[in-house]
């Protein structure tokens, strides 16, 4: 496989990844126990924070580099493997939105509501990307006969 294929499919995987960690962290937070101590003081800002700089911004690089270096002759496995990662992304941002209405107020801050919205509009971009890449048919190069 060439370099391309294998950045497409890392950056699928870290967009698995962060929506796990973004889908147990408000898991967690729609689930605290009442006897939990640490759970009053907890603060999910710096936590998401930290979900993005190692989950989602690699991820959205990694599936750019792959769609420059082939955008001149397209490549629909790439392509669909960068859909894969927009889809994974949105339901997974879906998920944690209406996760929501389980979550006590004391945990919503204005990065835990409006970070699954940001995401589900990134995710259509990523799949926008990716569907621009498989549509592109291969310029086929000019032969010089003599």
């Amino acid at each position: 496989m060439a370099i391309e294929k294998w950045l497409a499919i890392t950056s699928t995987a870290l967009f698995g990844m962060f929506v796990g960690e973004m889908i147990s962290i408000y898991y967690f937070m729609g689930n605290v126990p009442q006897a939990f101590e640490y759970g009053l003081s907890f603060d999910a800002d710096p936590k998401i924070y930290q979900f993005i700089s190692i989950g989602v911004a690699p991820a959205g690089i990694l599936a750019g580099v792959p769609y420059i270096m082939t955008k001149r002759y397209g490549s629909k496995t790439i392509g669909r493997l960068i859909i894969l990662g927009g889809v994974i992304l949105l339901l997974g941002m879906l998920v944690c939105y209406t996760m929501l209405d389980t979550m006590d107020p004391i945990f919503i801050t204005d990065m835990v509501k409006y970070s699954p919205v940001m995401f589900i509009i990134l995710s259509f971009l990523v799949m926008g990307f990716g569907a621009k890449l498989t549509r592109l048919k291969p310029i086929r190069p000019k032969k010089d006969y003599f």
